[in-house]
């Protein structure tokens, strides 16, 4: 991951207010496998900015990716 990557959360964080699904952006890299994320509303006001682990998120991808 790197940053400004779109990206999945892949577990509910109720203590945050975020749910599994909920999709944000890699705004920093904070240590090898933590990112900072950012979750915006439509409107791009920001409704949670979070430390988090690569196993809590998936990549999400926009255009076809060539199979290794």
């Amino acid at each position: 991951m790197k940053p400004f990557d779109v990206v999945a959360l892949l577990q509910d964080l109720p203590e945050k207010g975020l749910l599994r699904g909920q999709v944000g952006t890699v705004v920093e890299l904070l240590s090898p496998d933590v990112f900072e994320v950012e979750f915006c509303d439509n409107q791009g006001k920001t409704y949670a900015s979070l430390a988090l682990r690569a196993d809590q998120l998936l990549v999400l991808h926009h255009e076809a990716v060539a199979a290794d």
